[in-house]
This record gives structure tokens, C-alpha cells and sequence, in this order.
């Protein structure tokens, strides 16, 4: 028993080391990814009642390809490009809007782009014997889908994040804390600063399988009330990833805890994470 222990938390901490990108989480494990090594990911998504406020829209969302990719620049840095990928909203509702007058979309469906996000990840510091491990993460968000669709805002938004992950035994848990500046689609002078958060876990089964699940999302802390498109959101994951070798096949379940999200929803996808070049 004991040395089946000990195998699985090694299993564990090898894993967390290698695969620092987690889907079908978006919590931000502190560890990254190696020097020189490159992490590939793709999936497909699929929410029931996705809300789209500025746009008046509320429909069923399919997002694809969902590609990102990490790259190791050093032991303790990365460069993440994330959502590089196409939304389709099958509209199943329509009320007025903050922008509807922009809006072009008329029939029963639209599409567009996703907002590419752009950002780079620093272990700050290792994990220790009672120590977590420590991180920081800024990213941009590019304005790729626009207002005309429905489904963009047309802002650029920062986020900032400290990172903290340890694992006890074969279960990894990493939280995140944090601020996104989110610009007001209405107004350019305008934006609202919001807290974002994350909580995630992950329990090894097997050699290979493993539990997930995390609450992730932001808080609006504007006394007045948040600006247009820049609402509390919060969903909840729940599933299972299974590793060969250098890939990793996932899935899970979405659900909606603010009356801004989707009400349900899953995802399935794949990871890909291989050594690519020396770091001099």
C-alpha cells in the first residue's frame, strides 16, 4: 500500500510539472511548462443558455477548435496564446441591449471569432515540503469578435494573477487571485476593475486517470453596479483527464453559477506536450 502511494504521487507531481495547462480547467497551476518544451491543446464546447448582455442575445454556444499553445522560454517561464477559436450561438432569445443597434446578425444563428488572449506565466517560486508552490500570470485580451455579431465587445482587457498550487498525497489543488481591467463597450472612457478568482483540484485514480474539478470566474466590485459586459461570471467544472505518454484526453461538465452564465454545458478536448527546442 505504502509504495503504491508513493508511486501515485509521484505520478502526480511529474504530471503537474509537465502539463502546468490544465484543461479542461482554466485555474493557472504555478508550475510551468520546461525550458524549451511545447504544450498543445484543442477541444470543443458546448453551453445551454449562454448569456450575452450587451447584445440582448441568450442562445446554445458551440465553441471550436478552442487551440492554445504554451511555450517554455525557460525553467520557471511561458508564453501562453489561448481561445483561438470560432463561437456559434444558435439564438434561442433576443431582448434589447446596451448595443443592439450595432448588432448585423438577424437570423436564427451567428458566428464569429473568439477574443485571443495573449499572456505570459512566472513560477516565482518552487514547492517545498509544507510550501506551496508560488506563481504570477498577466495576460491581453485581443477585441477579435466584434459587436456587429453579437458576441464580441470590442474592448482590450489586462488581467493580473498570483498563483499558488501544492499537492498532499495524489491530490493536486491550485488557487488564483487577482484583477482584470475591463473596458466598458459603451463608453471608451470607462472601465471596471474586477476581482477574478480560481479554485481547482485534481485527484489521481489511477496511474493515468484523474478526477478534476475547480469554481472559477470574476466578481464585479463596483458599488454602483458593473458596466455593460463586465457582469460577475462564475462556472463550475467537473471531470476527468487521462494521460499516454504525451497526450492527454479530456472532459468535462460546465455549470453556470451566476445568472450571467450558460445554465449547463461540457467540453472535450486533447493536450499534446513534447520537447521542442534547447533553451541556451
Amino acid at each position: 500500500m505504502r509504495t503504491l502511494l508513493i508511486t501515485t504521487v509521484s505520478i502526480v507531481l511529474a504530471a503537474t510539472t509537465s502539463w502546468a495547462q490544465q484543461r479542461p480547467l482554466v485555474t493557472e497551476d504555478p508550475e510551468t511548462i520546461g525550458a524549451g518544451r511545447v504544450l498543445l491543446e484543442a477541444g470543443v464546447e458546448y453551453s445551454r443558455g449562454a448569456q450575452y448582455p450587451v447584445s440582448g442575445f441568450t442562445g446554445n454556444l458551440l465553441r471550436v477548435p478552442m487551440f492554445g499553445i504554451s511555450i517554455g522560454v525557460s525553467s520557471i517561464a511561458e508564453i501562453q496564446i489561448d481561445q483561438a477559436s470560432f463561437s456559434h450561438l444558435d439564438i434561442t432569445s433576443r431582448r434589447p441591449g446596451p448595443l443592439t443597434d450595432l448588432v448585423t446578425a438577424t437570423g436564427s444563428s451567428t458566428t464569429d471569432t473568439d477574443d485571443l488572449l495573449i499572456g505570459t506565466k512566472i513560477r516565482i517560486a518552487p514547492e517545498g515540503t509544507t510550501r506551496p508552490a508560488f506563481g504570477f500570470r498577466f495576460a491581453t485580451k485581443l477585441p477579435n469578435a466584434n459587436n456587429e455579431s453579437g458576441l464580441g465587445l470590442d474592448t482590450t482587457d489586462f488581467f493580473a494573477s498570483v498563483l499558488a498550487g501544492k499537492t498532499t498525497q495524489s491530490v493536486r489543488v491550485v488557487g488564483n487571485i487577482g484583477f482584470a481591467i475591463l473596458g466598458d463597450p459603451t463608453n471608451g472612457n470607462r472601465q471596471n476593475d474586477v476581482v477574478t478568482y480560481g479554485v481547482s483540484f485534481a485527484r489521481a485514480i489511477t496511474n493515468a486517470a484523474e478526477v478534476v474539478g475547480e469554481v472559477n470566474g470574476r466578481a464585479n466590485t463596483r458599488s454602483a453596479g458593473p458596466l455593460p459586459g463586465t457582469e460577475s461570471r462564475s462556472i463550475i467544472r467537473m471531470g476527468l483527464r487521462y494521460t499516454i505518454g504525451g497526450w492527454r484526453a479530456d472532459g468535462a461538465v460546465l455549470i453556470g453559477a451566476t445568472k450571467n452564465d450558460p445554465d449547463i454545458g461540457v467540453t472535450a478536448g486533447f493536450t499534446y506536450a513534447f520537447t521542442a527546442f534547447q533553451v541556451p
